[in-house]
């Protein structure tokens, strides 16, 4: 058997066992739950647009212009203020004017009667405050989850093999860059298309909410890139996964292993947390590997990365994940045979096997 087939037979078998496991199962339903809250849920818990009953004409054409308010022409106060009493209508206008409702204050009736003044934006293409923080803390919680989940599932499995000696079996009939080759694209496989799922159900909510079309036009690309950035970026760590995994002969010994792996992952998590609002900051973590799948998309959100900035960014991603695939099969190879205790990463590096 070449090694490209067994390959292909270790990624066939990985994928079988994890569209079974309960931690895949679960991740990928929590991640849609999440993605149709906070887009499509707002939208059918709004209850629509709010009725409001009016006699004075000239007070319902005023009202009638306001696309969020639904409005119905009486003959009198008295039965605008019945219809409210009978629940038929969120609110009514009546002589004074007034504004009566039954218990929640109608503040969109309210700010529609109300004489406000011109408003001149200095900064018209700016993106609204709650999205500038919830786009990038979203994309970042989705990286950090997603690939760490993963990418200790890929360790955990190449320890399991190891302490239970099936290591010893696998290998004798299959290459050793081909079982870890398997791993890595069934996990890959996996774990992209999780991420394109939430990324698809995300567009259909945001259109479903009724987002502004300029938000749209911001989002869409947004996510596009996203979903390309994650591709590499858990390419580049699943080798480094698989070696750690390799690296531990128990489960016991698997945190310890695999602390750098955790902060790679980690440590551009909370940065682009914590400078999200630091231009100079974000400029410099979207061009550093680790950092750039959250990073780079949330300056393409906020429209202030250039046309070629990404494709640059993705350029630097894609060679530094080519060569931790190649440390990450070098401590896989290592190591992987050794049963007596952890091995270390410099033991791992110079005991490279030739199977």
């Amino acid at each position: 058997m070449s090694t490209y087939a067994a390959a292909k037979v270790v990624a066939a078998r990985e994928i079988r066992v994890k569209l079974r496991d309960k931690t895949f199962i679960f991740s990928t339903v929590f991640f849609l739950l999440f993605a149709i809250a906070v887009t499509v849920l707002p939208v059918l818990f709004s209850g629509g647009a709010t009725t409001v009953a009016v006699a004075d004409q000239a007070t319902a054409t005023r009202l009638q212009q306001q696309e969020d308010l639904e409005v119905r022409v009486v003959a009198s106060d008295a039965a605008a203020e019945q219809l409210v009493r009978d629940g038929d209508v969120d609110a009514a206008v009546v002589s004074g004017p007034e504004v009566i409702a039954m218990s929640d204050r109608p503040g969109d009736v309210v700010n529609a009667l109300s004489t406000q003044p011109p408003v001149r934006l200095l900064d018209v293409d700016a993106v609204d405050p709650f999205l500038a923080y919830i786009v990038p803390f979203a994309l970042a919680f989705v990286f950090f989850f997603t690939s760490f989940l993963f990418g200790l599932q890929i360790a955990q499995s190449v320890t399991e093999e190891k302490q239970t000696r099936i290591v010893e079996i696998l290998v004798a009939s299959v290459p050793t860059r081909a079982l870890l080759a398997g791993k890595v694209a069934a996990l890959t496989l996996l774990a992209f298309a999780q991420v394109a799922l939430i990324a698809i159900v995300t567009l259909i909510g945001a259109r479903l909410a009724g987002l502004d079309r300029g938000v749209l036009h911001l989002l869409q690309p947004t996510i596009g890139w996203f979903v390309a950035f994650f591709l590499i970026g858990f390419v580049m760590l699943a080798a480094l996964w698989a070696g750690v995994g390799a690296l531990a002969s128990r489960p016991e010994d698997l945190n310890s292993s695999s602390q750098p792996v955790q902060m790679a992952v980690m440590l551009p998590f909370f940065a682009v947390i914590f400078f999200g609002e630091n231009d100079l900051a974000m400029r410099v973590f979207s061009y550093i590997p680790f950092s750039a799948p959250t990073a780079m998309p949330t300056r393409i959100f906020n429209g202030d990365a250039a046309l070629w900035e990404p494709f640059v960014s993705l350029g630097i991603m894609a060679v530094t994940a080519a060569a931790l695939l190649a440390v990450g099969a070098r401590v896989y190879e290592g190591s992987l045979l050794r049963t007596n205790g952890k091995t270390s990463w410099a033991t791992a590096w110079r005991s490279r096997t030739t199977v």
